[in-house]
């Protein structure tokens, strides 16, 4: 289940039954001071942050197949389990959707609670509604490692931007050098002084979200934390497409003729 991003704002009555009502409560959450909020919630919160190791050397898959073989451990054991992810647990999140699946094919009974997501956030603390002109979204490194198009005429929205690049899974940032990289992509469908927003929503009741405004150009030498998403507005406006508009302009009025028609009889 979801957390949310922001602490007890985001937290829905179904989810906290769940958490309530489960023998063990799994944690993968934003900081410390979250999971000593989940702890009042419940008398067995095991956190799955110590599974990261404390070097780099750590391949950040294992972590997400150590965090489905535990959590699969205690429901072979017959315990009803409890996952708490914060934000949403489907989004950017590899080990709920393969636990789930795991214990499904297992012949257990699986299945996922949203909750708010750091899209969300970034839609109401940014001021973008995806409706008015489209809203594209991609992992930063993902874009690079594949041809992707993009649509200048809608907003891009880049997730992990401050460990783009990281061919290892292994670092949890990356250097200006990386970023200069991703900006030569993105430089093909954007000029370099078009405008980018660096945003990092509030995960505390008392915090405000962090909005800085910089351009392309100044991407690789601005420090951007893996948190925090990087957002390029359109470029362009929407495209009139005319020989679409002709051909839905004569469907109306052959059904208005036909009603007319048919009316008169």
């Amino acid at each position: 289940m979801g957390l949310g991003m922001v602490l007890g704002s985001h937290l829905s009555p179904l989810s906290r039954s769940h958490i309530e009502q489960a023998d063990v409560v799994f944690a993968a959450l934003s900081d410390g001071i979250v999971e000593l909020w989940l702890e009042r919630m419940h008398p067995d919160v095991r956190s799955l942050q110590s599974y990261y190791g404390d070097g780099t050397d750590k391949p950040r898959i294992d972590t997400y197949r150590e965090w489905v073989e535990v959590m699969m451990t205690e429901v072979r054991a017959g315990k009803k389990v409890c996952a708490v992810f914060y934000g949403h647990p489907g989004v950017f999140a590899w080990s709920p959707h393969e636990v789930i699946r795991v214990a499904r094919e297992e012949g257990f009974a699986a299945h996922m609670e949203p909750g708010i997501s750091a899209e969300d956030c970034l839609y109401a603390d940014v001021g973008i509604d995806p409706g008015r002109c489209g809203c594209q979204h991609y992992e930063a490194t993902q874009l690079l490692f594949y041809k992707t198009p993009l649509n200048p005429q809608a907003y891009l929205v880049l997730w992990q931007v401050g460990l783009v690049g990281d061919l290892s899974m292994k670092r949890f940032s990356t250097g200006p050098e990386y970023r200069q990289v991703l900006v030569d992509v993105l430089s093909h469908d954007y000029p370099l002084d078009h405008e980018a927003i660096i945003y990092r929503g509030a995960t505390l009741p008392i915090q405000q979200p962090r909005i800085r405004r910089t351009t392309l150009r100044e991407l690789p030498d601005t420090d951007i934390s893996s948190e925090e998403t990087v957002v390029l507005p359109p470029t362009q406006s929407l495209t009139s497409n005319d020989e679409i508009l002709r051909r839905l302009t004569e469907i109306d009025r052959a059904q208005i003729t036909s009603a007319n028609t048919n009316g008169g009889i």
